[in-house]
C-alpha cells in the first residue's frame, strides 16, 4: 500500500536516504541539487519543517508499506490560497503511474486540508514524464520559461474545477 504522509522530523534519514541514491537520476531532468544539500541535509531538514509549521508550505512524502520513500510531493510558496507544486519519484519507482496518483492526491489534500483554489507547476521542456503527469492531472500550459539553460513550461491547475 503506497501512503503520502506530511513530512515530520522522523522522515530525515529515510528522505536523505531517497535523495542520495536517486540524486544521479534526477539530476538528468532537473537542476541538481548541489553537494551542499547534502552536506547540511540535518539543518535543512529542520529549517523545512520550522516553514511548514509557519504555513508557508506543506512538504509530503509518497512511501510504501514499509516507510520506504518513493516520491516526494511538496506544497511551495503558500500565498493567496496558491501554491506551487513539486514532485521527484524515485527511479525505481518511475513509469508506473505513480505521480499522476500522488498529483491526484495532492490536489484533493490541497482543497481539503490546505483550503487551496490554484496551483502552479514548471517543469523542464525535456521532461515527457512530468509534462504529461501535468496533462493527465488537469494543468493548464501557460507560459514558456528558462529552468537556467534549458527551455521549460509553466502550467496552472484551477482547484474548483477539480473539487
Amino acid at each position: 500500500m503506497t501512503i503520502i504522509s506530511r513530512l515530520r522530523p522522523d522522515h530525515a534519514a529515510a528522505l536523505l536516504t531517497f535523495e542520495r541514491e536517486n540524486r544521479a537520476y534526477f539530476s538528468a531532468s532537473v537542476p541538481d541539487r548541489g553537494d551542499d544539500y547534502f552536506t547540511g541535509f540535518a539543518a535543512r531538514h529542520g529549517e523545512l519543517l520550522a516553514e511548514q509549521d509557519a504555513g508557508l508550505h506543506h512538504f509530503h512524502l509518497i512511501e510504501d508499506a514499509d516507510g520506504t520513500v518513493l516520491g516526494r510531493i511538496n506544497l511551495v510558496g503558500v500565498e493567496g490560497g496558491s501554491a506551487e507544486l513539486g514532485y521527484r519519484i524515485a527511479e525505481k519507482a518511475a513509469g508506473r503511474g505513480l505521480a499522476t496518483w500522488a498529483v491526484r492526491q495532492i490536489c484533493a489534500t490541497a482543497v481539503r486540508e490546505y483550503g487551496l483554489t490554484a496551483l502552479r507547476a514548471e517543469t523542464t521542456l525535456d521532461n515527457a514524464g512530468s509534462r504529461a503527469v501535468l496533462a493527465r492531472t488537469g494543468f493548464e500550459a501557460v507560459e514558456d520559461v528558462m529552468f537556467g539553460d534549458r527551455p521549460g513550461r509553466r502550467y496552472v491547475l484551477d482547484l474548483s474545477r477539480t473539487a
